[in-house]
């Protein structure tokens, strides 16, 4: 402790000795009587002047210093002296005034205004300020008028070695990979210190390892930190807590440190190779397992982790590498063992497999450490179970002909049990593929029978599935498909292959084809349909048409002569009879209509109808519609002329038992109220004869008459006034339809003219087609 201390003190007096010793020589052993160069340039010193010369001359400053020097972080009982200002123009009388101003004056800094001197009131800290900058003036004391211009000057802030070093960016993380050679580089940290780096030592840092040899080191000038030990192992030891200092003044004694620290992790490589736990596995499995299932797993351990504790597993050499499969499981990273093939116990009962794992990727740098892999062996042993039956084949193709026999025997299926109990099997047909129960199946022996006739014609092929069940246990069902083919026999006649309907032109010449038929059959020989055509016994010699065998199977009708008339006959029948090759042959007879038709020179059909024969012009049936039309509405429009014209030759003189027009009577007679019961006399409503004279027209508007008044009477006849009304209505609704018949008249003439100029355009057509 006596040694620190010791050396402290000399750490801090030291620089203020030196200050002491270089800057108040300057001050207070400079010559009075000589100007200084002052720091804004004024110009070179000037000799002693005269009185006269300082009053007419404004006089240049003369200072004696350029800057101060203080040391921080300084106490004691006074205050620190720093400097002392004096000017030339100081003559010692006390007339001269010193001002200060500038950063901490007044405060900090504090000057005597008798003798310049500047002391230090507080204690400084160069890492907060290192320098100020003051101004300093001298004035007469007695006046306060400046003596010299103000002149500024610097106080810096000498440094000691108060701080310690500092990690900023501490604690440290990093990463190293495992196995690295020595001297691979780990990481770099930093450390700074608060001191001045320019004067002396004490921001000069020196780094160190306190704890994590002989691990790593570090370079005591770049702080870079490197593996120190060959060979580190992961799987060892991963992670390392090391400790760094940094220390100033270089590193000698005295100097201050900080520390920090730096988790170090090893990072894997690949340098293990996967190792099974044990050497010998064991697994049983029923044969009735499903494919794909797994049966067992396998684990080869890697002290590797990551992607380097891969492994792909392998089935490298046994009895059953075409029965199993080893895959790899990506999560636990586990070998599954799964059937890639049906098993049988009554086959084989059990397997030896050798099972290698090997890591997937490999790092060539510890290749020569061994080969990456690792071997095994799997014993699996299979187990006995119920098995369904089986069938002799997985298919079944079976042919009858569609003559067959009811109840005949068309195929038969096997099954048997593979179980070593050799249970009994029973067949039956799934009724869901013989909905029409076409077949049946003896349960015993598995015969298939027919049922019904079958047709191929009608269904050329038929699928069902055979069920065969244990007899001892029914849960165990085998199906199989049967696939049955209808075989053909001759049992359908020949036809024509469509209705067939011949035209033979009027101006046909003999030998002339008239039509080309041709015949089909449902049946399906081996060597293909040979069909004879021939006409009936009592045709052959018919005297208008003969038949002619083409080669290609088809039929040839030749008319035997020419001449042939509509109006003699219009249509001839031809029956024909057709006939195969097989055996026994089957025929048919088809009959022919032939029809006899107008044609044109190059014998094209026109008409084949006998109608159209009366027509010499060639006047198609639609176009005797239309005319046929327009002369029936040509009667219907000499009817409706008729019926108007009865109605207009009707008189035109009003009648008695039709007039029902009524005559307003004004007299100025008061009536008799309700016992006056014939104050108006009905009786006006006819036309009595000889009342004025003359009798009215009805196509004439009548005037208002007034009629005299007469005596009161009873109705003549005793008319009823509603059979008048009624009467009259249904004459007003006959005018009105002789209305409407007039409109229609002339809709109808209208009508009549059209069709009576496209009666003409058809005409015209008929007769230039007949001439051309």
């Amino acid at each position: 402790m006596p040694e620190r201390l010791t050396e402290m003190l000399m750490d801090t007096w030291t620089p203020l000795i030196i200050l002491w010793i270089t800057v108040l020589p300057s001050i207070y052993m400079a010559p009075m009587n000589q100007s200084q160069v002052l720091p804004s340039g004024s110009g070179t010193g000037l000799k002693r002047l005269t009185e006269e010369q300082r009053v007419l001359n404004r006089s240049k400053r003369g200072w004696v210093w350029n800057q101060m020097f203080v040391l921080e972080e300084f106490s004691g009982p006074e205050p620190i002296l720093v400097g002392r200002l004096h000017t030339d123009l100081d003559p010692g009388s006390s007339k001269i005034k010193y001002i200060l101003s500038g950063d901490g004056a007044g405060t900090i800094f504090v000057i005597n205004d008798k003798t310049g001197d500047i002391h230090a009131m507080k204690r400084l800290d160069r890492e907060e300020k290192a320098e100020y900058t003051l101004t300093a003036q001298a004035v007469d004391r007695d006046t306060n008028q400046p003596l010299e211009p103000p002149s500024e000057f610097i106080i810096k802030v000498q440094d000691i070695n108060d701080n310690a070093p500092e990690f900023v960016d501490g604690p440290y993380h990093a990463t190293v990979p495992e196995m690295s050679v020595v001297g691979t580089f780990v990481t770099k940290v930093t450390a700074t210190d608060a001191d001045d780096p320019v004067y002396g030592n004490s921001a000069k840092l020196v780094y160190s390892i306190l704890e994590g040899q002989p691990y790593f080191s570090i370079e005591p000038h770049t702080a870079i930190i490197k593996t120190a030990l060959p060979n580190m192992d992961r799987e060892a030891k991963e992670e390392y807590f090391v400790v760094i200092q940094a220390k100033d003044m270089g590193g000698h004694m005295g100097g201050l440190s900080g520390t920090t620290t730096v988790t170090i992790t090893l990072t894997d490589v690949n340098d293990n190779p996967p190792k099974f736990a044990q050497s010998l596995y064991h697994f049983s499995v029923m044969e009735d397992v499903a494919l794909g299932e797994p049966i067992g797993r396998v684990k080869a351990n890697d002290l590797d982790i990551g992607e380097n504790a891969k492994s792909s597993y392998d089935i490298i050499e046994g009895d059953g590498m075409d029965i199993f499969e080893i895959t790899t499981d990506a999560q636990t990273q586990d070998g599954i063992i799964r059937v890639r093939k049906p098993l049988d116990f009554e086959t084989k009962k059990s397997y030896t497999l050798k099972v290698e794992a090997a890591n997937i990727h490999i790092d060539p740098r510890f290749i020569s450490g061994g080969p990456f892999k690792d071997t095994a062996t799997v014993k699996i042993v299979v187990e006995d179970a119920d098995e369904p039956p089986v069938f002799s084949s997985p298919t079944y193709l079976l042919e009858v002909h569609e003559n067959a026999a009811i109840n005949s025997v068309i195929g038969q299926v096997t099954a048997h049990d593979p179980d070593v109990s050799s249970s009994p099997i029973r067949f039956s047909i799934d009724r869901h593929t013989d909905l029409e129960r076409q077949f049946n199946i003896n349960a015993e022996d598995g015969k298939i029978t027919l049922a019904t006739p079958l047709d191929r014609e009608t269904n050329m092929w038929h699928n069902i599935t055979i069920v065969a069940t244990e007899t001892r246990n029914h849960s165990q069902v085998s199906r199989v498909p049967v696939a049955i083919k209808v075989l053909d026999v001759n049992d359908n006649a020949p036809e024509f292959a469509s209705e067939h309907e011949a035209f033979l032109c009027e101006n046909g010449k003999p030998g002339q084809v008239i039509q080309i038929v041709s015949a089909v059959d449902k049946d399906d020989p081996k060597n293909g349909h040979y069909f004879l055509y021939s006409l009936l016994p009592e045709m052959v010699n018919n005297p208008n048409f003969t038949i002619k065998k083409n080669e290609d199977n088809t039929l040839s009708i030749l008319a035997k002569h020419s001449g042939f008339s509509r109006q003699k006959q219009e249509v001839y029948l031809l029956p024909i009879i057709i006939s195969d090759s097989g055996n026994p042959p089957m025929s048919s007879t088809s009959t022919l209509t032939i029809r006899v038709c107008g044609c044109s020179s190059d014998g094209i059909v026109q008409s084949c109808n006998v109608e159209a024969y009366v027509l010499p012009i060639g006047l198609s049936m639609g176009a005797l519609i239309a005319i046929l039309a327009c002369i029936i509405l040509l009667l219907v429009i000499v009817v409706l002329f008729v019926t108007l014209r009865r109605h207009k030759n009707e008189p035109l003189i009003i009648k008695d038992d039709e007039d029902v027009r009524e005559n307003i009577i004004r007299y100025d007679d008061e009536g008799g109220g309700e016992e006056d019961t014939e104050a108006f006399d009905i009786a006006t409503l006819q036309n009595p004869d000889g009342i004025n004279g003359f009798l009215p027209r009805k196509d004439i508007k009548p005037d208002l008459q007034f009629m005299p008044r007469q005596g009161l009477a009873p109705v003549p006849n005793g008319v009823d006034v509603d059979e008048f009304i009624n009467v009259r209505k249904e004459k007003t609704v006959k005018g009105d339809g002789l209305t409407y018949m007039k409109e229609l008249l002339i809709l109808l003439l209208k009508i009549e003219f059209i069709c009576l100029i496209f009666e003409i355009n058809i005409l015209l057509m008929s007769i230039t087609a007949f001439i051309y």
